[in-house]
């Protein structure tokens, strides 16, 4: 989710290259068949306006550290209002992006995430969401490394479950972020649908990752797997990982919201699940 501002024109040609061959497959990339145990979840059952559980998620509040976007230039204030962040009712938790002044800031969202909470290192991470939609949404379901306090970003590393930029509302990427292929240079790669989009109904977004792989799925088709020859710098993924789910609005990935881009806009989850291999 980390994005500078000078690798914007590399991330394009990236996420272009990379669309031309979403779906493809070769030999190294059959799907493994593991035995798998559930291990952490949140199905957000609750009553319609009720906070997440605060057992399992913590919030990140404001506009970043460094009151820089987040790193992004991102638009939003990250709050832990109802408005922005509650379950609705029917078994999702919905973040709701809005168009409003707060804390400075001409929209709000909400950020959450397992630091401090719940870690993980390998295993399958997996989330049913449906996606907003719009010019200058941008949702993302993704991990960082739980060393971040230490070392920084990128190197404890980052992975990137599921990015969508809303106005590619049938198109979703699958990136990799460490130390020596950050930000532009990230190892990505896009899924998409030619007659269906992401906005109009649930799809399962998941990567199952191990000590020298991680596999990248939509729906449970793998459409890209990372090794670690595969990056060009270390590979920085044998530690505990936390989970984050956010509705960032603008920043260098996705660029400003449009007048035609609609507000309210909610991505809603069904359920996060986290799984580890039994033996």
């Amino acid at each position: 989710m980390r994005w500078n501002p000078s690798t914007l024109i590399n991330s394009f040609l990236l996420i272009v290259v990379s669309f031309a061959f979403f779906g493809c497959k070769d030999d190294d990339n059959a799907i493994i068949d593991r035995n798998y145990q559930l291990v952490w979840e949140d199905d957000f059952a609750g009553l319609a306006g009720t906070a997440p559980d605060a057992t399992k998620w913590t919030y990140d509040i404001g506009i970043g550290p460094g009151n820089d976007g987040w790193g992004n230039n991102e638009l939003e204030y990250y709050t832990d209002r109802p408005e922005n962040a509650a379950l609705d009712g029917a078994g999702n938790l919905a973040i709701t992006a809005r168009s409003e002044s707060f804390g400075g800031r001409s929209f709000t969202s909400a950020r959450l995430n397992t630091k401090g909470i719940f870690t993980q290192a390998y295993g399958r991470f997996e989330a049913r969401i449906k996606m907003p939609w719009g010019p200058g949404i941008w949702p993302a379901f993704w991990m960082l490394g739980a060393n971040i306090d230490e070392v920084a970003w990128p190197k404890c590393g980052e992975i990137d479950i599921m990015e969508y930029r809303g106005q590619e509302p049938n198109l979703v990427h699958g990136s990799l972020h460490g130390p020596g292929y950050s930000g532009g240079a990230a190892i990505t790669k896009s899924f998409g649908f030619t007659n269906d989009r992401f906005d109009v109904g649930f799809h399962l977004f998941a990567v199952e990752w191990g000590e020298d792989y991680i596999d990248y799925y939509v729906d449970n088709t793998l459409y890209q797997r990372i090794r670690p020859d595969d990056v060009p710098g270390e590979w920085v993924y044998n530690q505990p990982f936390f989970i984050i789910l956010n509705v960032a609005i603008g920043g260098n990935y996705v660029g400003f919201p449009t007048p035609q881009t609609p507000f309210p806009q909610t991505m809603l989850v069904d359920y996060v699940k986290v799984y580890k291999e039994a033996n």
